[in-house]
């Protein structure tokens, strides 16, 4: 196995499972609300908050505020880092928990443009990048505090069911998306797509019970213990040595341009071949079915085989599958629609979910929260902030061509598979070692 192990590890089974639990809610809730948005964005907000004579540039334009969110998100990163590395991991989580739920209820009560002109859009922009801030903050830390406790041997299995919350959240979210498009077109449209912000208030208090109830990284604790008085700033000691921050981003930029293609673009793209929309959303209650059980396999997985192994074998699948997808979805059949979105997703998971054990394997204890929110998000935002937006550019300007999305994805999965061939395998790594 590469790397040191540990001598001693004092793994407590219980407070890992408690830990894992409170990871799993904690990403549900940030990727139910995270998502929601981004198919409400292709749904509704460009008509109710960027109306247009052209349907295509009011979608354009709400796609630009589903960017803003992910600009957002290295800030969070940033932001949450410094105080999880600084202060606590537990802390910064709660605070990241409770900004998500307050933002996406907001979103839910916010008036449209119709009732208050510009003021609309502008304040949907401002709770967009807050919901981005308190994403930046969770993912890292909610990985690293479930690796931190779990045993060197198991780390990817642990940290798998925390991953678990992102297709969970996203089933969750495509769920109450489902059910509200089977209003009446104008109730969806006047009220319906409301429900589903205003539901998170729910998901929000039980997250919260639970994360309140972990305590803190023992290998934080042991960290502070041993840290000298005049530490410097962790975004500066990660910037010293950035070669591992910058592979981090370059590895995950792959994996989150197939999320943004499959789970956000392909709502607007589909609908625009003929398909229709209770169909379109059950084909993405499908994808998150698969990311249910895909994710925690090969999570676990990567504790077997490495953490690049698998990666490269969805990096591999996802460039050889970039044509053929589309070529499917332009068959106009609902069994290819879903045969397209769910393969495709199936070569997402390899490559997301060894992406969090890899990337906390890289850093430091006292730089871990920082250096893996940092790599990360700007790799979220590198590889699906915009990738939405510039895929609808380019459909429209194209007359409908499928070939600029496969290229994206050949290109972006290309930059993922030349970091990982430049990442040492870090399975079994000691998480103790100061780098």
């Amino acid at each position: 196995m590469p790397g040191s192990v540990p001598v001693a590890e004092a793994v407590d089974g219980r407070q890992v499972r408690k830990v894992a639990l409170s990871g799993l809610l904690g990403t549900v809730i940030e990727y139910y609300d995270f998502l929601l948005y981004s198919t409400m964005a292709a749904l509704v907000f460009g008509t109710l908050y960027f109306p247009g004579s052209n349907p295509a540039v009011s979608t354009i334009a709400a796609f630009g505020t589903l960017a803003a969110g992910y600009v957002a998100r290295p800030l969070g990163g940033l932001i949450f880092g410094h105080f999880g590395d600084k202060l606590g991991r537990k802390s910064a989580l709660v605070m990241s928990m409770v900004l998500m739920g307050v933002a996406s209820v907001l979103i839910g009560v916010l008036p449209t443009y119709s009732s208050i002109g510009l003021t609309a859009p502008v304040l949907l922009v401002l709770l967009r990048c807050v919901q981005g801030i308190a994403v930046g903050g969770e993912y890292g830390g909610a990985a690293l505090m479930v690796i931190e406790h779990a045993d060197s041997r198991r780390r990817g299995a642990w940290v798998g069911v925390m991953q678990a919350g992102s297709p969970l959240g996203s089933l969750l979210s495509n769920g109450a998306v489902a059910l509200v498009t089977l209003l009446p077109r104008e109730d969806f449209v006047s009220w319906g797509w409301r429900i589903p912000f205003l539901a998170s208030a729910i998901l929000l208090i039980i997250g919260l019970y639970v994360r309140l109830s972990v305590v803190e990284s023992p290998l934080f604790r042991q960290a502070m213990a041993k840290a000298g008085e005049r530490e410097s700033l962790p975004l500066l000691r990660v910037l010293r040595r950035p070669r591992a921050v910058l592979l981090a981003c370059a590895a995950g930029i792959g994996p989150f341009a197939m999320t943004a293609l499959i789970g956000s673009h392909s709502v607007a793209y589909a609908k625009g071949l003929g398909y229709d929309l209770p169909d379109i959303m059950r084909a993405h209650l499908l994808i998150s079915l698969t990311g249910l059980i895909g994710i925690p396999i090969f999570s676990a997985l990567s504790d077997r085989i490495g953490r690049r192994r698998v990666l490269l074998i969805g990096a591999s699948g996802a460039v050889l599958f970039a044509f053929p997808m589309y070529a499917l979805l332009e068959l106009r059949t609902v069994p290819a629609m879903i045969a397209a979105l769910v393969i495709a997703q199936i070569f997402q998971n390899l490559m997301y979910a060894p992406l969090a054990p890899m990337l906390s394997e890289m850093f430091g204890t006292r730089v871990r929260y920082t250096g893996v929110s940092l790599g990360y998000q700007m790799a979220s935002l590198l590889g699906a902030g915009f990738t939405p937006m510039i895929a609808a550019t380019l459909v429209a300007g194209t007359g409908g061509s499928s070939l600029p999305l496969s290229c994206i994805i050949v290109g972006a999965v290309g930059v993922s598979i030349v970091s990982v061939l430049l990442i040492s395998e870090t399975r079994g790594r000691d998480l103790g070692e100061q780098r």
